[in-house]
This record gives structure tokens, sequence and C-alpha cells, in this order.
């Protein structure tokens, strides 16, 4: 009986998913659309996203262009994107908002690498918990006798191999959010 390494792969993909959202919301010195997507605007009754409002677009390498369809919303985009606390500054024109990203200090710089790294490790948290579920699950069925001592080494071999794959898939993430913020 081979054992189903399905579930592990899958909590494993999962935390990449989540990963790579959490990056996205780290905020380098360069003009990131996504950086919008955790705002929500209060509007005709309701808390809506900023792209069911608008139009989002790059003006240049630091500046975000948010083009609203009923311009009597520009105002409250403006104070949505201030209240989130984006670290950006918000002016309004007659087209709609702008978003301004200022330049990154060292010292910014320094503490969005400590927060990647901070998430980085939460992540690899969560993937020892699956490697930990996983191994439980294994000896469970190697005691209810579904499977010999020696399939039970094998799967575990490849149990790590699947964890150290995932790892590494997260460290690539990382470093690649590290040379961003460094950039």
């Amino acid at each position: 009986m081979a054992y189903d390494f399905k579930k592990l792969n899958e909590s494993i993909k999962g935390v990449e998913e989540w990963l790579k959202k959490e990056y996205t919301g780290l905020r380098t010195g360069i003009a990131s659309p996504s950086i919008l997507d955790s705002v929500f605007v209060e509007v005709y009754g309701s808390r809506m996203p900023i792209n069911q409002l608008a139009n989002i677009g790059i003006e240049d390498a630091r500046v975000i262009r948010i083009t609203p369809w009923d311009k009597t919303q520009s105002k409250a985009i403006e104070k949505a994107i201030t209240v989130a606390n984006l670290g950006v500054s918000v002016g309004i024109d007659d087209k709609g908002v702008r978003m301004f990203f200022p330049e990154l200090t060292t010292d910014r710089r320094t503490l969005l690498v400590k927060t990647a790294k901070a998430k980085l490790e939460d992540a690899k948290v969560n993937v020892r918990g699956f490697r930990d579920d996983t191994w439980s699950d294994i000896e469970a069925k190697e005691k209810e006798g579904g499977m010999g001592e020696d399939d039970k080494f094998r799967y575990k071999k490849e149990m790590q191999k699947i964890v150290d794959d995932g790892n590494a898939s997260l460290e690539t993430l990382f470093n690649k959010k590290e040379k961003e913020v460094n950039s």
C-alpha cells in the first residue's frame, strides 16, 4: 500500500500561497497596485475593494494613479488609503487619487527584511506542523498493520524530501523579496 502525500503537498502549496500574499503586502520603494488589495472603501452603504470602484494604474516607478468611475468617491478612496496606513502619501486631483511611494531609508529596508524573515519563519513553522501530522499518520498506519517498518522509513524519506522542497521554495520567495527590498 502506497502512502498518499496529497494532503501534505496541498498544505505546503497553501503555505506558499499565504507567504506570497503576505509578501505582496510588504511595500518596497516601487509602486505596486497589489498593495491596495487589503484596502476597503466605505461607499454606497458597504465596504468595497478599490479595484471595484476605480481603475488602478502605475504612472511611474513611485506613483500609482487611481481613477474612480464615480468621481465623487475620490475623497472616500483617499480616506481609506490614509486609514490603511500603508506608508504612502495620497493626493487628490481632478482625475482622481494619486499615491506617492517615498524612497526607502536604510532603516526601513532593514525593518522590511526583518519582517519578511519573520513571515518566512512563520511559514516554516506551519510546514513543520504539517510534516509532524504526516509522520504521526504514517506511524499510526504502521501500528495498525497497514505497512511494514521498511515502508515506514521509506515514506519518512519521501515526506522529508517533499518538506525540503517546500522549504526551498519558501526560501526562494524570501530571497526574491529581500532582493526587491534592497534594490
